[in-house]
């Protein structure tokens, strides 16, 4: 309801950021997105998904990124860095620079399929246009 709150006293620029379920548990089930659903916020806020995250784990982001843009998330914030075994923090779910590339061809067709598009500036996941 927090959404709902700041609506309330008139302000509609709202964007909600799915992270998952905060926990110290070691496997990705409890970590990993709780509500992808478009469904969960009130419009017109953006939902961005953080599905780096969310689960912890580098090879889980991809499959969760795709699964956020198929089912209406606004944006990604995805962690990629050059090295992720020298990150200062969260190496184990940053995606190599290569990794991201390919993410992003398989963004855009997801994207493209719902009848959404993807900028095309490097460094920058956000889908744009409604599908709802």
């Amino acid at each position: 309801m927090a959404a709902e709150y700041i609506m309330s006293e008139g302000n509609y620029n709202i964007v909600l950021c799915e992270r998952g379920v905060r926990t110290f548990a070691d496997h990705t089930a409890t970590r990993s997105i709780s509500a992808l659903s478009r469904r969960a916020a009130p419009e017109p806020s953006a939902i961005i998904v953080d599905p780096s995250h969310g689960t912890g784990k580098r090879n889980k982001v991809t499959p969760l990124s795709r699964a956020a843009v198929a089912v209406g998330a606004d944006g990604l914030m995805v962690e990629v860095h050059h090295d992720p075994d020298r990150a200062l923090s969260d190496g184990m779910q940053s995606l190599f620079p290569d990794q991201f590339d390919a993410l992003m061809v398989q963004v855009r067709q997801i994207a493209a399929v719902l009848g959404r598009g993807v900028p095309l500036n490097r460094g920058q996941i956000e889908v744009t246009g409604a599908a709802d």
